[in-house]
Parts: C-alpha cells; structure tokens; sequence
C-alpha cells in the first residue's frame, strides 16, 4: 500500500511544474500591467511609469556599484569643515541609535527616548536623505528592513498630526527616494499619503489637525475648528510629487483644491490670515505672520511653482502677491543699529516680535529673485530684504555670549513722529532713501553693524531665550551663499557650528540650550529630529564646495528634504485638469477617484 501511494504522487509532479511554470510566467510577463504605481496613460502603455529617479548629479546612485569610484577631493579648509558636519551627524545619529532606535527621538541629556510624533521611528525616517547627501551608505542601508516591515498603523484613540507627518515622514520617504531609487521607499510613501486623506474630508477640504491612519477617523487641535495656514497649505510639494510618481489622481486634487480656496479668498490687501476655519473656509482671525502659524506657507507658494517645472502660473502669482504683502507690511527698522527685521500684524497693527523661525525668510526671498523673472526694481527690493534679514538673524547670534540666537526677541522699534510717521516701516524708509538720491549706496536696514554683548545696548530683548537645534538661520546662509556666492555667508555658519559644538554637544548627540545668554549653556534633554534633517544637512550643504543639491533641479521642502524638479506631462495636466484652472470664485469639486 505504502508503495502504491508513492507511485500515485509521482503522477503529481507534471501538474506541479505546469503550475510552478504558469506561475512564473505571470509573475514575469504580467508585472508589467499592475496598476500600484501606473496610472492611466492616453497615449499608450508607458513601461517606465513611475518615472525613474532623477539622479539629477551627485549624490551618487546608491548602492554603488562595485567598481564605482569617486575620486578624492583635495583636502580644503571646506572639506574639513564638511568633515567636521559629517562626523557630528553620525555621533548624533549613532547615540539615536543606541539610546533611542525604536523610538521617535533621543534625548540627549538622560540617554532615554520619547514617541512624540507616531512612533514611527521618527528621527530615522527624517535623516534619511542626510546620510545618502553626506554619503553614507551603510547607515542608510540599514533602515532598508526597518522601513520594509513598517506598516503606520496607530491603536484606536492616537491620531497622527496631519502636517508634521506629510513634512517630516511623507517628505523624508519621498526625497530619500529621489535620491535612491529604492523601491520600497516609493512603496512606504503611497502607503502613507493613503492613509492621511482622510484629514481632507470637511466640507472645504482643509485637512483636520490628526487623523487615525487605521480608522480614518480625526480631530481637531489646540485651534479647535481652525486650521494654521501653516498646515493648510504646506502638503502641496509632497502630495503633488506623490501623485507625479503614482498616477493618483486624489493626491493632487485634495491638495489643489486648498491652493483654489485661497487663491480665490477674498482677502484684504493679499494678507492671508494665520488661522482659518475647517467648516466654513473663511479666515478666524486678524493675524499677517510669517512666524510659527505662517511660515511655510509662503514657502510652498514659491516652491511648488519650482518644483512642476514652473508650470503652475496660480502659484508663481500667489507667491508674488504674498511677497508684495509681506515688503510692504511686515518689514521694519530697529532704533539703535537699524537692523532691518521682520515682524507680525494684529488688525494692521504690528507686534515688533521677531521669531527664529521666521529666518527662513532671508533665504525665500533670495531664491525666488533668483528663479523668477522680476522687474528690475522688484528684484532689487527683494535682494536687499533677503540681505538685511539674513544679516540680522546672524547678528543675533553673534550678540550671545554662546554664540547661538534666542527662539524670540521683541525689537526696539523706531518713535512714530512727523519724519516716520509708519514708525520704522522698512519701505517707508526706501523710498525716503530714493527721494534724497539714495546717500550711502545702501539702503536703510542693510548696514553690517559689530555684535553687542551688552543686553541692555541691543536693539531686543528675548522674550524666548533658548534655543532648540533649529534650521532657519543656516538654511537661509546656505540659500544666500547659493545664490550670491558670497562666502561670508558660509563664515558665518562655520561659526554657528563652532557654537553648537561648543555649547550644545552630550555624550550621546546634541541638546537644545535652555537659554542663550551664558556659557556654558545649561541644557534642555531633547534633540529634535530636523537637527539631522535641517540644521546639519544645510551646514554640510554649506561647506561643501561642489553644489550637492542644485537649486535650479532639487527644491527643498520645509524639513530640508529635497524633491526634484519635474514637469508634468500633457496626460497628466489633462487628468489633473492643470491647463484649465477653476474659474475666478469657484473651488475644486472633490476627486472622483
């Protein structure tokens, strides 16, 4: 019987390999029509859907062949402070790994960690691009399985905060993509950007505050019903690129629909208000910003209109409106130095509050009078504000006895009297300038004056004086630098890093200072994540001769993760209807896809 049964399995064995074989061949010949990554194509089936990274110059394609060889630059003054960045990223990132590897971030003081954004790893996902940037391979390498088995998925009751995931997680998948090919990297981010549409369901389609990626469901905020423009409008760059790799239509659609709201607002004088309501779609409060509630808003404004390959006019002229708003009403001249600064309106009325935050701005305005096609005078304008601001954020740094700059100064505005009767307005003063012939050559708020370490000889005081690891100042030197080719620039940041190594580095990474004015700094136990995403990719960035990340084909999102420069097709603006934007008062229907 044994020996009966045996023989009756051996009849088995050309079934199973027609199987095996059949099999095989769908695997092989029918991949190609999986529709994860193709949309549909009017002209045909497109075997390179997704297109393929850029590659668009170094860094070099990872993983390197084997016999790939980059030749060894001569030893500078440049590449030895590059050195210097890259040896701080992976002593923050190593004590990351050892204290806080499963967790969001490392504190840096205790050696313990914290899941303070999801849990998904977060310092990891965020630096990703950082090591392929500074080359290094095998730290990337390893997050290739971590990455691979990661799923999102949140317990019932905790709820992903919508904007800091599309910048920090979504951004991150996407760039180190860019810059990889790798593709579960691609894979991770659709899966993502999947799971956060939901955010988009109100009857507007701004986004919610967080969303459960496993239930759907959302919440509202410390804003309650109101959305920072801040949230609204800084998921177009990855959202859209997302839908460029994907073929989705949803992903433009719920994005461009916020950006046809806005451009369709009634908004007096193109100052856009830093809250708005989720219901309604109407502005909540009297607020013009480019500080905490704003600022990277007008960023993707310019941003997007580079990253499609300048084909999104609506952006471009948004931008420009925003621009002329900010020059016009936000910009003011300090009484003692006249060190030119940039502040908030309530009701028309301003603060004189100067945040960090708000240095990301000296770079916006250098790269968009770099990339647009500005009257002569408007470029003019928009250089010598970029040059100023860039220049008192530095100065606030220079001022501390650490070396680093307070989180939030009030400014020592100039007397309101007959001669100003704006009271310091930054383009008040211009134009008086013009009147007397322009005297000096240098308009009012440009000229470099010495640090001051007396605090009661400044031009502010802080009312927030630590300061956390944060990115705006440098990112604005690396842009000026850039753009201008000055080098002071990248002085400036060699001195920056000095100071942070000084003052800010632990055992186990770097830790924000709890106040700027002594040294040494007494410390706060954090290190957050855009310290590896931002503040040390743009030094190194900085001091890095040959242009790593060309500005004219990688745009950089609000968490320093470049995304390439791409063009849409004549099918694509056709599915995403891009050639014929809605008419003048009309929003975007929801997607029906």
């Amino acid at each position: 019987m044994d020996l009966f049964r045996a023989k009756r399995v051996y009849r088995f064995i050309p079934i199973g390999a027609a199987a095996t074989f059949m099999f095989w061949a769908f695997a092989h010949f029918g991949v190609n029509e999986h529709l994860l990554y193709r949309g549909p194509h009017p002209e045909g089936f497109n075997p390179y859907y997704p297109p393929p990274p850029p590659f668009a110059g170094p860094p070099p394609p990872y993983p390197p062949p084997e016999d790939y060889h980059i030749p060894a630059p001569p030893v500078t003054k440049w590449s030895e402070r590059a050195s210097a960045v890259k040896d701080a990223f992976r002593h923050a990132y190593g004590g990351y790994q050892e204290y806080a590897g499963e967790h969001d971030e490392l504190l840096p003081v205790t050696n313990g960690s914290v899941d303070n954004f999801n849990g998904w790893r977060l310092t990891m996902v965020d630096s990703l691009d950082t090591m392929l940037i500074m080359g290094l391979h095998d730290e990337f390498q390893e997050t290739i399985p971590v990455l691979a088995n990661m799923t999102f998925a949140l317990r019932e009751g905790a709820y992903a905060p919508f904007f800091e995931t599309v910048i920090r997680y979504l951004g991150g998948l996407l760039s180190a993509y860019a810059l990889s090919g790798e593709p579960i990297l691609l894979t991770r981010a659709d899966d993502l950007g999947r799971v956060l549409l939901p955010a988009f369901n109100t009857t507007y389609g701004l986004p919610m505050y967080a969303v459960n990626t496993v239930s759907g469901k959302t919440r509202m905020g410390w804003t309650g019903a109101n959305i920072l423009w801040a949230e609204a409008l800084s998921c177009q760059m990855e959202y859209k690129y997302l839908a460029h790799l994907t073929g989705r239509r949803e992903y433009f659609d719920r994005v461009e629909r916020i950006m046809d709201l806005m451009n369709d607002a009634d908004v007096k004088d193109n100052q856009f208000a830093t809250k708005w309501h989720v219901m309604t779609g109407k502005p909540t409060s009297s607020q013009f910003s480019v500080g905490a509630f704003a600022d990277s808003a007008h960023e993707y404004l310019l941003k997007q209109w580079l990253l499609t390959g300048k084909s999104e006019p609506k952006a471009r002229d948004m931008y420009l409106r925003d621009v002329e708003a900010i020059l016009n009403n936000l910009l003011y001249v300090s009484a003692n130095r006249e060190l030119l600064y940039v502040t908030d309106t309530i009701n028309g009325s301003p603060t004189h509050n100067f945040e960090h935050l708000s240095c990301f701005l000296p770079g916006l305005l250098a790269l968009g009078a770099h990339t647009l096609d500005l009257p002569t005078r408007d470029r003019q304008l928009h250089e010598w504000a970029a040059r100023g601001l860039a220049y008192t954020c530095w100065i606030t740094y220079a001022d501390h006895e650490t070396g680093l700059g307070p989180d939030e100064m009030y400014m020592t505005r100039m007397p309101v009297d007959a001669e100003h009767p704006k009271g310091g307005r930054w383009m008040e003063l211009v134009q008086g300038w013009d009147a007397e012939g322009q005297p000096g050559g240098l308009p009012p708020g440009l000229k470099e004056v010495p640090p001051e370490k007396e605090s009661t000889k400044r031009d502010y005081y802080a009312m927030k004086s630590d300061y956390m690891l944060r990115p705006e100042t440098v990112e604005s030197f690396y842009v000026m630098w850039r753009t201008t080719g000055d080098e002071i620039w990248r002085e400036r940041g060699w001195e920056v890093f000095q100071a942070i190594e000084r003052e800010a580095r632990t055992a186990s990474g770097y830790a924000s200072l709890a106040s700027v004015e002594k040294s040494p700094a007494r410390l706060k136990d954090e290190m957050p994540s855009f310290f590896t995403a931002e503040t040390l990719k743009y030094l190194y960035l900085l001091f890095t001769d040959e242009e790593l990340i060309p500005l004219d084909r990688w745009v950089f999102n609000t968490e320093a993760h470049p995304l390439p420069v791409f063009e849409w097709s004549n099918w694509e603006k056709e599915r995403y209807g891009i050639a014929s934007a809605p008419s003048q008062g009309q929003t975007r229907p929801p997607s029906d896809v």
